[in-house]
């Protein structure tokens, strides 16, 4: 395992440093969503994509670098040391759009690509139904065709950025009469388009990131089908592992931010805490050695395997003991979430709400732990009653 960067990357990562310190300023505790954080993200991503730093893996004639992964990742460690507002085009440039990509026409890429890109247009992954969560399989949206269109009805749940987005990539059920896993179909939907309402939901943290999307009788042409009818799986299948490497790295405070703010508050001489952080820091040199044969991997061009899952299991658990361990800390203060009066400026109590969302985005801790027992570690997989039988015999 090489820690290093080669010469080659070394010179990059000097490149991505020199241009993010000419845009933006250097992050202080977590991003800021200060201003029109929303537009903030649309001038970025122009200015990135302009200079062919917005997706470095992709080919120079669709508008990114055809850089390597490597690189990738080396963009991705210093655009993080900056307050960089990324979060509306993550779902979108890291999911959706390759997903477009892949299984999308000549004239889907020509449409929407360079849009993206630019930061013009927003997408949304619409996959999550209130009875279909980490078993998207098990989704009850359903599509009818009907001459050269399909009618869409039913509901979507937890859609990141659906408010703000003016595509999406929607998984449907076409055919009800064969095993889940067989019988769906994935399109690209306008969010503006009549039919589709978009309910922001409120949520403990304070924020409304995520929404409640129904469908009622939505039309889409068959021309904007992603894949053939049935094989909504197969497809769903990419855009589920970008997004299960894309959270795989929490935001929020670390073992170094905790032991910052208990060194000022006096704390550092409970043991019991002591204790903690040593587990805490254990861990994350563990995660963090992982992720070096990630990118090991990354730098040989090699794929990195399903051992991808761990980072997110890891990382989503531990912002959560940590936050929580800090909001104690606080004893009655604690309580307060006003950045201009908790202590810490509220970092741990915005991530504290924030946590258990991350547990399940990209699939449960139990999904994941599922797929690392059965595909990492070679164990048996778990019963599935519903093999093989018709998703309307359920």
């Amino acid at each position: 395992m090489d820690f290093t960067d080669s010469t080659e990357e070394a010179a990059f990562r000097a490149e991505a440093n020199a241009f993010l310190s000419q845009h933006l300023q250097p992050k202080k505790g977590a991003a800021s969503r200060s201003g029109n954080y929303l537009q903030r993200a649309k001038d970025w991503q122009k200015i990135k994509a302009e200079n062919r730093f917005a997706q470095i893996t992709w080919p120079k004639e669709i508008g990114g670098r055809g850089g390597s992964p490597m690189q990738q990742v080396i963009w991705n460690q210093e655009e993080s040391k900056f307050d960089a507002p990324t979060g509306p085009f993550a779902i979108g440039l890291g999911m959706c759009v390759p997903t477009v990509i892949a299984f999308g026409s000549d004239e889907h890429k020509k449409r929407y690509v360079q849009k993206a890109l630019f930061g013009e247009e927003i997408w949304c992954q619409l996959f999550s139904e209130p009875a279909a969560g980490s078993d998207v399989a098990g989704l009850k949206t359903k599509a009818v065709k009907d001459g050269d269109d399909w009618v869409i009805n039913g509901q979507k749940v937890w859609t990141s950025g659906a408010h703000y987005s003016d595509y999406g990539i929607l998984l449907v059920r076409t055919d009800p009469d064969v095993p889940k896993h067989k019988g769906l179909t994935m399109f690209i939907v306008d969010m503006n388009q009549e039919g589709v309402d978009v309910r922001p939901i409120h949520q403990a943290s304070g924020g409304s990131e995520f929404n409640e999307v129904y469908f009622t009788d939505v039309r889409i042409p068959d021309s904007d089908r992603l894949g053939e009818p049935g094989m909504g799986w197969k497809v769903a299948l990419v855009t589920l592992m970008n997004e299960r490497l894309a959270v795989g790295g929490s935001p929020g405070p670390d073992w170094a931010e905790i032991m910052d703010y208990a060194r000022s508050s006096g704390s550092m001489s409970d043991q019991a805490f002591r204790a903690k952080l040593a587990d805490w820091y254990v861990a994350a040199q563990g995660y963090k050695l992982t992720k070096f044969r990630t990118q090991t991997a990354l730098s040989k061009g090699e794929t990195p395997g399903p051992e991808n899952s761990i980072g997110k299991v890891i990382t989503a658990n531990h912002l959560q003991d940590i936050c929580n361990s800090a909001i104690e800390m606080q004893d009655h203060y604690g309580i307060i979430s006003d950045k201009d009066h908790a202590p810490a400026d509220a970092i741990f109590q915005e991530s504290f709400m924030w946590a258990p969302g991350l547990r399940i985005a990209g699939g449960t801790d139990e999904i994941l732990k599922n797929i690392i027992a059965e595909r990492v570690l070679g164990l048996p997989q778990d019963v599935r009653v519903d093999k093989d039988k018709p998703f309307s015999a359920f």
